[in-house]
């Protein structure tokens, strides 16, 4: 046991240098960038459902309440694989990226609790414009390069403990770091200097969540589960640099600032509002489960302009509804493998909280994968699809499809497991 406490840790220290992910999407220019769905590759291919949802062998991101029903130690590793294609009506293009997405462990403490931890990402930049000018000959006179990367993760600790009355309560706790790069390089023909806006955000704190589950038997076979989770209010500071410079107008890819017109530090917040998520399912257990979620919050608020100077763009309220689940034909049959694996499916449509010239900025997905058993254990290597389309060809908007491929190993193992004496 001690070994595996140790070979986790190392692998928990060697993915931190690899955990700060890129992204594929044009719309994670604004803000601190895109979010992160933080559901675990199992809950995101069942449609992002996960509040209700509670197992003795798997790890939920979704409610920390669901870790008091965990009864076997599960470490969790996930690899996600991100294509996207963009449409603005005159031009299409594509772009795509792959990274380690998150690492975690949980486990049981006795009966009536569990806890987890681990390391994932909150946020991601990762984006590469280019806005160009043409007189009325035709000819090129001015090129927009627009170029951001970088994002936050966030390192959390939750713990779930069984109530009575077929009630369970968890909290979660995370320290949220990173940071974000963003430039803008203007060049005009004809023009000896170039001019370059950038600015390097470094972001950092605290993030609380509260969750509840209720159980209860509807028959001897059918299980309703009920869920609730509150993402309450946090603030993240951000401090940074901003600067305006010339430099050469030759093409080179090599920035050498000339003339300084503005170089200041700056620092500043961003203030997330109360998220809250309700979802309630009916299933057998360890055969199938089918679910609904909805999630709300008000909108994201900035103090200054550093992160959200585009007069374009305004935050409003964010809101998400989820429908899902999944069916194992014989968890524990011994004839068949395929009678063993686990079938999940879902979609979901959110309103993502932007709007670009007053236009809303709308998600709809789809997902479905497996979970492939490993050997005879409770272990699994779970393969999820995601695929949909984000915002829409109009008033300033464009439109992505988006194709997400994750692939997951969960291992499950006991812990803790006290010697008989014969």
């Amino acid at each position: 046991m001690i070994k595996k406490i140790i070979g986790l840790s190392l692998i928990l220290l060697s993915i931190q240098s690899f955990a700060q992910k890129n992204n594929a999407s044009p719309y994670s220019f604004f803000g601190i960038g895109e979010e992160t769905s933080l559901k675990t590759v199992e809950e995101i291919s069942m449609g992002q459902i996960g509040v209700a949802f509670n197992s003795p062998y798997q790890i939920s991101f979704s409610n920390p309440a669901a870790l008091a029903h965990l009864r076997f130690t599960s470490y969790t590793l996930t690899v996600e694989s991100k294509a996207t294609r963009i449409d603005d009506g005159n031009n299409t293009g594509s772009a795509s990226s792959t990274s380690l997405s998150y690492f975690a462990i949980g486990m049981p403490i006795g009966l009536n609790s569990g806890f987890s931890f681990g390391l994932q990402p909150n946020t991601t930049v990762g984006y590469s414009l280019t806005e160009e000018f043409k007189n009325t000959n035709g000819d090129l006179t001015q090129i927009n390069s627009f170029n951001g990367k970088g994002g936050t993760n966030r390192v959390f600790l939750a713990f779930g403990y069984k109530l009575p009355m077929n009630l369970s309560f968890g909290i979660e706790g995370a320290y949220v770091f990173g940071s974000i790069e963003n430039t803008l390089l203007n060049r005009r023909d004809g023009v000896q200097l170039a001019t370059m806006h950038r600015t390097g955000s470094n972001l950092k704190g605290f993030t609380a969540k509260a969750g509840m589950q209720y159980n209860t038997k509807l028959t001897d076979k059918l299980t309703l589960k009920a869920g609730a989770i509150l993402n309450f209010k946090n603030t993240l500071t951000n401090k940074g640099k901003e600067e305006l410079f010339t430099l050469s107008n030759n093409g080179s890819e090599t920035i050498v600032p000339k003339d300084y017109l503005i170089d200041k530090f700056f620092t500043s917040t961003i203030k997330k509002p109360l998220n809250t998520a309700l979802s309630f399912g009916v299933g057998e257990e360890n055969k199938w489960h089918a679910a609904v979620e909805y999630s709300f919050n008000e909108a994201i608020e900035f103090t200054d302009g550093v992160l959200n100077n585009n007069t374009k763009i305004s935050y409003e309220n964010a809101s998400r509804i989820s429908i899902g689940g999944f069916y194992t034909p014989k968890i524990n049959s011994i004839s068949s493998y395929w009678d063993r694996i686990t079938y999940r499916a879902g979609f979901n449509y959110k309103k993502t909280g932007l709007a670009v010239e007053n236009t809303t900025v709308n998600d709809f997905g789809m997902s479905f994968g497996v979970g492939l058993p490993i050997g005879r254990q409770l272990s699994n290597l779970n393969l999820g699809f995601e695929f949909g389309k984000r915002g829409e060809i109009n008033n300033s908007l464009i439109k992505e499809n988006y194709f997400n491929f994750r692939l997951g190993l969960t291992l499950n193992d006991k812990w803790f497991i006290k010697p008989k004496i014969k």
